[in-house]
């Protein structure tokens, strides 16, 4: 070192990492850092550190300014931030005066943005002929090794996921002065931009972002990775959402990783943690289910589900309260919808889904009942909580005004005309062997079809034996495939009695 080369105190190298040192100052120090061997191993001590890891990490996320995201930017900004000027300045020269320079292959037409830690470039691959986003590591941290040891293990960790839902990761240079990632760029935008603009979307879009999401993290989950940031601002829309890619691997880990175990660490967005996340507790795929959980009530509602004004504040919330109701919000969500929503947001892991790939399913059978419900059922799973909260459909609420109907107008005739109907004519449901000390024994049930009430040149009787719990379910809690059967047998039923009392009434 210079003698007279003034030495930087800890803290002006804490924010150089941090990103808050100011554009002049910033250049000051990284200039001082060229000719300070001293200061450039406090720095690199200060970058290998697991809380500073935490914070370079967030350049594979957005930064505040949502820069960061791959996909297309107004990239004209009145004054280039220095950390963008300084990677600009490390670029190989080019002989093509309308790029900016070289890296690796790549010809550099531009700067997407700058988070804390890194910097995102717009570059095309001559030989493939295509556009690319390229994520280079910053000046400051490329002189840790462990940070690029690290910055290694998880980037290749993530090109491992080929999945259409995932982005690709073309290739990783960890050789390179500054390190850095190669990907697709993408021209759409993001996923929270669109719930900016247009708040909470139809429930048929919710269900095929969904389904997306769930695929992707169950890819990524079967390659050992918990994304552990999944957010709307990571999820770009390529084609709109025909295609959608989850983006930002930068805080995954690998579910064997030993930090990954350690407790009191927290990294993510506040907003979108899990219970256990939030507490610095070791995690796993499940995490990522209450996160899609909150991304799923944010596509629902326009709002996160945890709205408060500190990171701290969101933080408790998240393990120690519930969310507002979703139907209180938007009561166009149906209730089977916001059973799958209440659920990936159970606070303890094991109350959630086992997989990504089953929450996949499950979407996707619910998106198959939305577009057609007469030939695809709600999934099993789904019926017994939806019809909780459910509103009978039309056809349920015609049925059962039939149903009562026929009822009255049977007991009615049934005092009316004796010896025309007899109380056994309307014997419909018979339990066999009922004991008081038998009620939580499943019971045998003579199902009689309603056609019973015919007079017999009309029909047939059909009786049927059936396994059944104690508890009948009522007639409008049934599929919507057997409703119109239902229907067809008791239309000529009511006719019939009709029919009989205005004979009756004539004598």
């Amino acid at each position: 070192m210079k003698p007279n080369a003034p030495t930087c105190p800890i803290e002006r190298l804490e924010a150089l990492l941090s990103g808050t040192l100011s554009t002049v100052d910033e250049a000051q120090v990284s200039n001082h850092l060229e000719q300070c061997p001293s200061c450039q191993r406090q720095l690199e001590s200060l970058a290998a550190a697991e809380e500073c890891w935490q914070r370079a990490s967030n350049y594979l996320r957005d930064d505040p300014r949502d820069l960061s995201s791959i996909s297309q930017l107004d990239i004209e900004q009145p004054a280039i931030p220095a950390q963008i000027a300084q990677v600009l300045d490390a670029l190989d020269p080019t002989d093509d005066p309308a790029m900016l320079g070289r890296l690796g292959g790549y010809e550099i037409s531009g700067a997407v943005g700058a988070g804390g830690m890194g910097v995102v470039l717009k570059g095309i691959d001559r030989a493939l002929d295509r556009t690319v986003a390229i994520k280079v590591m910053a000046p400051h941290l490329a002189t840790s090794g462990a940070a690029r040891q690290r910055f290694s293990r998880e980037a290749r960790a993530a090109a491992a996921v080929i999945h259409p839902n995932v982005i690709a990761i073309h290739s990783v240079c960890t050789d390179a002065a500054l390190p850095f990632l190669v990907m697709p760029y993408v021209g759409g935008a993001s996923l929270q931009k669109r719930i900016d603009s247009e708040g909470a979307l139809p429930v048929a879009d919710i269900l095929r972002i969904g389904i997306q999401i769930a695929a992707g993290l169950s890819a990524a989950h079967h390659q050992g990775l918990v994304h552990r940031d999944i957010k709307p601002a990571n999820i770009l829309l390529d084609k709109g959402i025909e295609r959608l890619v989850i983006t930002d691997f930068g805080l995954a880990r690998a579910v064997d990783d030993a930090s990954m175990t350690r407790t009191g660490v927290i990294a993510g967005t506040p907003q979108f943690m899990s219970p256990e996340q939030a507490r610095g507790e070791a995690i796993d795929a499940r995490s990522d289910l209450f996160s899609l959980g909150s991304v799923l009530y944010t596509l629902c509602t326009g709002r996160v589900p945890f709205r408060v004004d500190s990171a701290l504040a969101v933080l408790r919330r998240i393990t120690d309260s519930e969310s507002r109701p979703i139907g209180e919000i938007n009561p166009a969500i149906p209730p089977w919808l916001i059973q799958v929503v209440e659920r990936l947001h159970a606070k303890t892991p094991q109350q959630r889904y086992p997989s990504a790939a089953h929450v996949a399913e499950l979407l996707t059978d619910c998106l198959a009942h939305l577009n057609q419900a007469a030939d695809h059922p709600l999934p099993e799973e789904l019926r017994t909580g939806s019809q909780q909260h459910a509103i009978p459909s039309e056809r349920s609420q015609r049925f059962a005004a039939t149903l009562g109907a026929a009822m009255g107008v049977a007991i009615a005739m049934g005092l009316l005309v004796a010896g025309v109907f007899t109380i056994s004519t309307f014997n419909w449901f018979s339990v066999q062997d009922t004991k008081e000390n038998d009620l939580a024994k499943p019971s045998k049930i003579d199902v009689v079809s309603p056609a019973r009430l015919l007079p017999a040149d009309k029909a047939s009787s059909s009786t049927t034996k059936v396994d059944s719990p104690n508890a009948i379910p009522l007639p409008w809690e049934a599929e919507e495939s057997k409703l119109q059967s239902w229907d067809d047998q008791l239309g000529p039923v009511l006719e019939h009695i009709n029919q009989r009392i205005l004979e009756s009434n004539a004598l």
